[in-house]
């Protein structure tokens, strides 16, 4: 049962989006009385938290004055996300030059009613003009002047000191026992909390060990505060795998499950003893098969058998998050226990669509327009509450509407809300009768010091500073509350559930020319066709013309490996080579440049089609990995695709004579393939030498 799941997931990831989203609207539609009952109650939730929020101050009011529509938006943006990791001032001072200097802080003083905005907007004035040393005119002058003689790092100081005061409004506490203490005041009015010490992505074996230490601590101290209220009732714990592990890649799955299974299966057993919840949080697109290998595996270890706190996160916005649902809901069952599930969102769109356009993908792994998300988070909604014997349901969601259907469809139905600390809460505070809330409500609170804060704030800028999320409409006196509470099936029906309008396909994103192929190394679809593929090469590569003075290639990385035979060339060869340059290569400069650009073209379709003899050459010849591989092959034919577009353009062009293209041996055919592609767009004849160690490729 669970290996045709597996396979259903990995069939939802190439999904056309279109037909996607229509099939979703199916299974989220709402009967009219249903939905004229989740209307009204989302219409109550929206106008209670907009009156709350009218004289919106601190961030919300920041936010929506400085949104990331604008230039001014955009700076801040830009300041938040890399000032903290910027290590020496000099780098500093040139972001704030760059970013504050140029922004038209005026326009925004006397513009919003919360003083914590125009004090921030006076001072962004006044730094704007203290960083900007090409304004005129003597006060601005002797502004930079100042500036100049030490002023930079008193301004350095103070956006550092906002960027803290910023994270102190997604982060929950520096340390585990402050973010508990803290906690304490919205636990007394019903809500409860999940954990996560702050941190992702760990590079070092040392960074891995630090944050296994920071969560077994937190552990302790959280099961300690529980004090014996049991899972539900209880604050739990979150945990990013990619913090234990500094491999946490598809790469190197099996060092993963043998060195990073054991780790976590440790700090589960450890929330077991303090019965209290652990969620492995949701990452990247690429780490979601990975993390389910790892569910896998701890949901089999006897030794957790008898709990019920295990937890895992699933992404909406991800196009193949109902297989995984389900997928999660048969393991549950195969292993005669109830998984929690939380479904968010999702938090890495915008890395999620770059990632898949510089990769060249067939498609992005996201929905494209956030209607199509909040149409499958319903549609998963309904999935999870009629598989009650196996989850235990947990929605993290801030949208309203959301929010209401979900109160209408679930009836009796036992589950919990989930929100972001520093984003959600005032929305749930709607649903409290007496001071107390009638529905379970769970924060997901960060902890940790604002040197581990900045992957975390800059998602939370992101979703706080995009004009389509609700936590900034709903602040906004310009949007009308119908359109917060509108039906999303009906919108996305709308659109025939097409992908948003700026965003082709990755292959068809550059203007002009198609983008290279690429592979998606973590797809276990892709890599058995890959390995099909390398299967079918050449085991040895005969690269010689003279088989008597013929030398055997092998593989650096495996001596025992021959490649191939290539001949060296003589003097003699050499000789002839320039020869025919010179005396045929007219040939090719008379070529009109159409047909020479229409012949670059050809090779490098003819170099995507075969591209496994490449990605073998290069891996076995050249000692790349897969991934350079891949990326070797694909920028090749970019050179050939952007040169043969060129060689349209060089009609005019005087080709200079013979070329000698000299290949290095780190990149044998990329840097080679743009070498002879540029000079042969120009009508010039080329004579390649290659690589030393990479004659065959």
């Amino acid at each position: 049962m669970l290996a045709p799941l597996r396979g259903r997931i990995a069939l939802a990831h190439r999904a056309d989006e279109a037909a996607t989203v229509l099939a979703l609207a199916d299974e989220a539609r709402f009967t009219p009385d249903v939905l004229a009952q989740t209307q009204a109650r989302a219409t109550r939730l929206a106008q209670a938290v907009r009156t709350e929020r009218s004289q919106a101050g601190g961030v919300d009011a920041l936010m929506l004055e400085f949104s990331l529509d604008s230039r001014e938006g955009v700076a801040l943006m830009c300041v938040a996300e890399a000032l903290l990791r910027i290590p020496d001032a000099a780098t500093r001072n040139r972001l704030i030059r760059d970013k504050i200097g140029r922004g038209d802080w005026r326009a925004h003083v006397g513009a919003s009613p919360s003083l914590f905005v125009n004090a921030a907007a006076w001072g962004l004035l006044v730094t704007g003009k203290l960083v900007d040393t090409r304004n005129e005119g003597a006060l601005e002058q002797a502004l930079a002047s100042l500036l100049r003689k030490g002023g930079e790092p008193l301004i350095r100081k103070g956006v550092d000191l906002a960027m803290r005061l910023l994270g102190r409004q997604f982060v929950t506490g520096r340390t585990i026992g402050e973010a508990l203490a803290n906690a304490r005041e919205r636990e007394a009015r019903g809500y409860t909390y999940s954990f996560d010490m702050l941190g992702e992505a760990a590079l070092t074996a040392g960074d891995a060990q630090r944050f296994f230490e920071a969560y077994e601590a937190a552990i302790h101290a959280i099961g300690q505060a529980s004090a014996g209220r049991g899972v539900l009732a209880g604050p739990g714990v979150s945990v990013k795998l990619s913090a234990l592990h500094p491999r946490y890649h598809r790469a190197q799955r099996a060092r993963v499950m043998s060195e990073l299974v054991p780790r976590v299966a440790a700090l589960m057993r450890l929330a077991k003893r303090y019965d209290i919840g652990f969620a492995i949080d949701a990452e990247e697109a690429d780490r979601l098969e990975l993390s389910l290998d790892v569910l896998d595996a701890v949901s089999a270890d006897p030794t957790l058998a008898d709990w019920e706190g295990l937890g895992f996160v699933v992404q909406a916005y991800q196009k193949r998050a109902r297989p995984v649902i389900d997928w999660i809901a048969a393991l549950a069952r195969e292993r005669r226990r109830r998984i929690l599930l939380r479904l968010v969102k999702g938090a890495y769109w915008d890395s999620e669509i770059k990632r898949a356009q510089v990769d060249g993908m067939a498609g992005y792994p996201v929905f494209t327009r956030k209607v199509h998300t909040d149409v499958a988070y319903l549609a998963w909604a309904k999935a999870m509450l009629a598989a009650q014997d196996a989850l235990y349901s947990q929605f993290a969601t801030h949208n309203a509407f959301t929010i209401a259907a979900i109160r209408t469809l679930a009836g009796d139905a036992r589950f919990e809300f989930q929100c972001l600390h520093g984003m959600g809460e005032s929305i749930y505070d709607q649903l409290a009768t007496g001071g107390k809330l009638d529905r379970p409500c769970r924060i997901y609170a960060p902890v940790g010091s604002h040197e581990t804060l900045l992957a975390y704030l800059v998602r939370r800028l992101l979703e706080n500073g995009a004009n389509s999320s609700f936590v900034n409409r709903i602040v906004d006196p310009a949007v009308p509350i119908a359109s917060l509470v509108e039906d999303p099936v009906s919108v996305a029906e709308k659109t025939g559930g097409a992908p948003h309008a700026n965003l082709p396909l990755p292959v068809a994103m550059l203007p002009g020319r198609r983008n290279s192929q690429g592979l998606d190394l973590a797809d276990d679809v892709e890599l058995h066709a890959l390995a099909h593929a390398l299967d079918a090469t050449p085991k040895q590569f005969d690269g010689s013309g003279n088989a008597a003075a013929a030398i055997d290639v092998a593989n650096p990385a495996d001596g025992g490996d021959v490649v191939g035979r290539v001949a060296p060339a003589l003097p003699a060869d050499v000789g002839r080579a320039m020869e025919t340059a010179v005396n045929e290569g007219t040939r090719w400069s008379r070529t009109p440049a159409i047909e020479r650009a229409a012949c670059l073209l050809r090779a490098a379709d003819q170099i995507e089609t075969e591209r496994a003899t490449f990605i073998a050459l290069a891996v076995r010849e050249a000692g790349k990995t897969f991934g350079n591989a891949v990326s070797e092959v694909r920028e090749a034919v970019d050179f050939l695709r952007y040169y043969g577009s060129q060689a349209r353009e060089l009609a005019d062009a005087a080709p200079i004579g013979p070329v000698v293209a000299i290949s290095p041996w780190n990149f044998p055919l990329a840097i080679f393939t743009g070498q002879v592609g540029a000079a042969l767009a120009a009508g010039n004849p080329v004579i390649a030498k290659p690589a030393e160690q990479t004659p065959l490729m």
